[in-house]
Protein backbone atom coordinates (compact mmCIF):
# COMPACT_ATOMS: atom_id res chain seq x y z
CA UNK A 1 0.00 0.00 0.00
CA UNK A 2 0.88 3.41 -1.32
CA UNK A 3 1.32 6.19 1.82
CA UNK A 4 -2.22 7.23 0.68
CA UNK A 5 -3.42 4.30 0.07
CA UNK A 6 -3.16 3.66 4.49
CA UNK A 7 -4.49 6.94 4.92
CA UNK A 8 -7.47 6.56 2.92
CA UNK A 9 -8.02 3.41 4.69
CA UNK A 10 -7.81 4.79 8.00
CA UNK A 11 -9.55 7.93 7.60
CA UNK A 12 -13.58 7.23 8.32
CA UNK A 13 -14.42 9.54 4.56
CA UNK A 14 -13.30 10.74 1.75
CA UNK A 15 -13.26 14.78 1.35
CA UNK A 16 -16.73 15.72 -0.08
CA UNK A 17 -15.93 17.16 -3.57
CA UNK A 18 -18.07 19.91 -2.54
CA UNK A 19 -15.29 20.82 -0.22
CA UNK A 20 -13.04 20.74 -3.21
CA UNK A 21 -14.91 23.14 -5.33
CA UNK A 22 -15.09 25.71 -2.07
CA UNK A 23 -11.39 25.31 -2.21
CA UNK A 24 -10.74 26.53 -5.66
CA UNK A 25 -12.70 29.09 -5.20
CA UNK A 26 -11.19 30.39 -1.53
CA UNK A 27 -7.53 30.16 -2.55
CA UNK A 28 -7.02 33.09 -0.40
CA UNK A 29 -8.11 31.39 2.88
CA UNK A 30 -7.27 28.50 2.01
CA UNK A 31 -3.60 29.42 2.23
CA UNK A 32 -4.23 31.56 5.36
CA UNK A 33 -6.17 29.20 7.25
CA UNK A 34 -3.22 26.99 6.27
CA UNK A 35 -0.61 28.45 7.80
CA UNK A 36 -2.83 28.87 10.94
CA UNK A 37 -3.11 25.10 10.89
CA UNK A 38 0.61 24.56 10.98
CA UNK A 39 1.14 26.72 13.45
CA UNK A 40 -1.00 24.83 15.65
CA UNK A 41 0.11 21.74 15.00
CA UNK A 42 3.62 22.58 15.88
CA UNK A 43 1.91 24.02 18.82
CA UNK A 44 0.38 21.11 19.88
CA UNK A 45 4.11 18.81 18.78
CA UNK A 46 5.75 21.74 21.37
CA UNK A 47 2.79 21.26 24.10
CA UNK A 48 3.10 17.39 24.57
CA UNK A 49 6.66 17.93 24.71
CA UNK A 50 6.70 19.95 27.77
CA UNK A 51 3.80 17.60 29.48
CA UNK A 52 5.62 14.37 28.56
CA UNK A 53 9.16 15.10 29.13
CA UNK A 54 9.78 11.09 30.48
CA UNK A 55 8.13 9.88 27.17
CA UNK A 56 11.66 9.92 25.04
CA UNK A 57 10.02 8.24 21.60
CA UNK A 58 7.63 11.18 22.19
CA UNK A 59 10.13 13.85 22.20
CA UNK A 60 12.12 12.70 19.66
CA UNK A 61 9.17 12.29 17.46
CA UNK A 62 7.18 15.69 18.15
CA UNK A 63 10.77 17.29 17.96
CA UNK A 64 10.84 16.92 14.57
CA UNK A 65 7.29 16.86 13.34
CA UNK A 66 7.44 20.60 15.02
CA UNK A 67 10.05 21.61 12.86
CA UNK A 68 8.78 20.30 9.87
CA UNK A 69 5.28 22.00 10.71
CA UNK A 70 6.78 25.24 11.54
CA UNK A 71 9.47 24.65 7.75
CA UNK A 72 5.34 24.32 6.29
CA UNK A 73 4.14 26.92 8.13
CA UNK A 74 7.08 29.06 6.36
CA UNK A 75 6.72 27.57 2.62
CA UNK A 76 2.83 28.91 3.41
CA UNK A 77 3.56 32.36 4.07
CA UNK A 78 6.13 32.69 1.67
CA UNK A 79 3.34 31.62 -1.18
CA UNK A 80 1.38 34.66 0.18
CA UNK A 81 3.48 36.51 0.34
CA UNK A 82 4.59 36.34 -3.46
CA UNK A 83 0.51 36.30 -4.50
CA UNK A 84 -0.02 39.42 -2.48
CA UNK A 85 -2.00 37.44 0.36
CA UNK A 86 -2.13 38.97 3.33
CA UNK A 87 -2.31 37.68 6.20
CA UNK A 88 -5.11 38.37 8.50
CA UNK A 89 -6.77 37.45 11.40
CA UNK A 90 -9.33 33.93 10.69
CA UNK A 91 -11.37 32.16 13.00
CA UNK A 92 -10.32 28.62 13.14
CA UNK A 93 -12.87 26.17 11.97
CA UNK A 94 -14.26 23.72 15.08
CA UNK A 95 -12.67 20.75 13.95
CA UNK A 96 -9.85 20.11 15.87
CA UNK A 97 -12.14 21.96 18.89
CA UNK A 98 -14.61 19.56 18.80
CA UNK A 99 -12.36 16.45 18.05
CA UNK A 100 -10.74 17.79 21.74
CA UNK A 101 -13.99 17.81 23.10
CA UNK A 102 -13.69 14.00 23.37
CA UNK A 103 -10.41 13.44 25.00
CA UNK A 104 -10.20 11.29 27.97
CA UNK A 105 -8.98 13.70 31.73
CA UNK A 106 -7.16 11.05 33.00
CA UNK A 107 -3.81 9.46 32.32
CA UNK A 108 -2.79 7.46 30.27
CA UNK A 109 -6.05 7.46 28.06
CA UNK A 110 -5.73 12.00 27.89
CA UNK A 111 -2.40 11.14 26.12
CA UNK A 112 -3.87 8.55 23.65
CA UNK A 113 -6.39 10.56 22.89
CA UNK A 114 -4.40 13.38 22.20
CA UNK A 115 -2.41 10.99 19.78
CA UNK A 116 -4.83 9.41 18.34
CA UNK A 117 -6.99 12.49 17.28
CA UNK A 118 -2.95 14.01 16.02
CA UNK A 119 -3.30 10.91 14.13
CA UNK A 120 -6.58 11.52 12.38
CA UNK A 121 -5.82 15.36 11.56
CA UNK A 122 -2.53 14.54 10.01
CA UNK A 123 -4.21 11.63 8.42
CA UNK A 124 -6.92 13.91 6.92
CA UNK A 125 -4.33 16.71 6.24
CA UNK A 126 -2.93 14.49 3.81
CA UNK A 127 -5.89 13.15 2.27
CA UNK A 128 -6.77 17.04 1.37
CA UNK A 129 -3.62 17.65 -0.42
CA UNK A 130 -3.34 15.19 -2.39
CA UNK A 131 -6.78 14.87 -3.38
CA UNK A 132 -6.79 18.84 -3.95
CA UNK A 133 -3.61 19.12 -5.53
CA UNK A 134 -4.91 18.43 -9.31
CA UNK A 135 -7.03 21.28 -9.46
CA UNK A 136 -4.44 23.78 -8.37
CA UNK A 137 -2.09 26.19 -10.35
CA UNK A 138 1.39 23.80 -10.78
CA UNK A 139 3.15 25.81 -8.35
CA UNK A 140 0.92 25.25 -5.26
CA UNK A 141 0.25 21.78 -6.59
CA UNK A 142 3.64 20.58 -6.85
CA UNK A 143 4.06 22.39 -3.26
CA UNK A 144 1.20 20.65 -1.53
CA UNK A 145 1.99 17.28 -3.27
CA UNK A 146 5.40 17.78 -1.47
CA UNK A 147 4.18 17.74 1.76
CA UNK A 148 2.59 13.93 1.31
CA UNK A 149 5.00 12.41 2.91
CA UNK A 150 5.93 14.27 5.57
CA UNK A 151 2.14 14.53 6.81
CA UNK A 152 1.81 10.16 6.03
CA UNK A 153 4.57 10.15 8.46
CA UNK A 154 3.63 12.64 11.05
CA UNK A 155 -0.08 10.48 10.96
CA UNK A 156 2.30 7.28 11.46
CA UNK A 157 3.91 9.02 14.47
CA UNK A 158 1.21 9.82 16.24
CA UNK A 159 -0.39 6.48 15.60
CA UNK A 160 2.35 4.83 16.36
CA UNK A 161 2.77 6.59 19.79
CA UNK A 162 -0.84 5.68 20.63
CA UNK A 163 -0.04 2.21 20.61
CA UNK A 164 2.98 2.53 22.59
CA UNK A 165 1.48 4.08 25.38
CA UNK A 166 -1.59 1.79 25.33
CA UNK A 167 0.89 -1.32 25.10
CA UNK A 168 3.25 0.09 28.59
CA UNK A 169 -0.07 0.40 30.42
CA UNK A 170 0.03 -2.06 33.23
CA UNK A 171 -4.07 -2.37 32.28
CA UNK A 172 -5.14 -3.54 28.73
CA UNK A 173 -6.11 -0.62 26.60
CA UNK A 174 -7.99 -0.95 23.52
CA UNK A 175 -6.66 2.26 20.84
CA UNK A 176 -8.84 0.78 17.88
CA UNK A 177 -11.59 1.47 19.88
CA UNK A 178 -10.80 5.10 20.87
CA UNK A 179 -10.12 5.60 17.09
CA UNK A 180 -13.57 4.03 15.97
CA UNK A 181 -14.79 7.05 18.89
CA UNK A 182 -12.83 9.77 17.14
CA UNK A 183 -13.46 8.98 14.09
CA UNK A 184 -17.32 8.39 14.20
CA UNK A 185 -17.33 12.45 15.22
CA UNK A 186 -14.26 12.86 12.33
CA UNK A 187 -16.41 12.11 9.56
CA UNK A 188 -19.34 13.79 10.67
CA UNK A 189 -17.44 16.72 10.75
CA UNK A 190 -15.87 16.48 7.45
CA UNK A 191 -19.69 15.66 6.15
CA UNK A 192 -21.83 18.13 7.99
CA UNK A 193 -22.16 21.43 5.42
CA UNK A 194 -20.38 24.66 7.45
CA UNK A 195 -20.99 28.47 6.87
CA UNK A 196 -17.71 29.29 6.54
CA UNK A 197 -14.68 27.59 4.23
CA UNK A 198 -11.86 26.65 6.17
CA UNK A 199 -8.88 23.55 5.37
CA UNK A 200 -10.66 21.25 8.02
CA UNK A 201 -13.90 22.46 7.49
CA UNK A 202 -16.97 20.35 5.59
CA UNK A 203 -18.51 21.64 2.69
CA UNK A 204 -20.30 25.22 2.07
CA UNK A 205 -23.89 24.83 2.79
CA UNK A 206 -25.55 25.39 0.23
CA UNK A 207 -23.60 24.13 -2.13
Amino acid sequence: MSNIDEIAAFLPCVTPDAWIEAAVKNQNILLIDHANCEKKAASTALNLMFRYIEQYQLLHKMSRLAREELRHFEQVIALMEKRDIAYESLPAANYAGELRKLVSTWEPMRLIDILVAGALIEARSCERFAKLAPHLDEELSTFYLSLLKSESRHFKDYLTLAREVAAAHSKPIDVDQRIAVFAEKEKQLIEEPCAEFRFHSGPLLGE
